[in-house]
């Protein structure tokens, strides 16, 4: 995903409203395409979401330049500029959640 225009340090970039689902929900998906586009859900990780709008297709990286904040309550992945993002730059985040845990292991391999 791109930046469409430019963006200051702690800007909201989108609030993306997500379907949950249940953690026999998030097992069945990893047995699809969608494995690679749904977030961990509830307290426990162990259920899924899949965020609308441009949420699930934001790009990792270890060096992102947006961040983003579940929202559980109410149902929303919040997306954020870390630092400032000019107008045609990708926006990356971290895939490794909690914040923090950005060395942890990931599911596919990184450049």
């Amino acid at each position: 995903m791109f930046a469409a225009k430019a963006f200051e340090a702690g800007e909201t970039l989108e609030i993306c409203p997500v379907i949950p689902l249940s953690a026999e929900d998030a097992a069945r998906l990893d047995a699809t395409h969608l494995y690679n586009y749904y977030f961990g859900w509830a307290p426990d990780d162990k259920g899924a979401a899949i965020a609308l709008g441009y949420g699930s297709l934001y790009n990792h990286s270890y060096t992102p330049n947006a961040s983003y904040r579940k929202q559980y309550a109410e149902g929303m992945i919040h997306f954020a500029a870390l630092i400032p993002i000019a107008a045609g730059e990708e926006i990356f985040v971290t895939y490794n959640y909690p914040p923090g845990e950005e060395a942890g292991l990931l599911w596919f391999e990184v450049n």
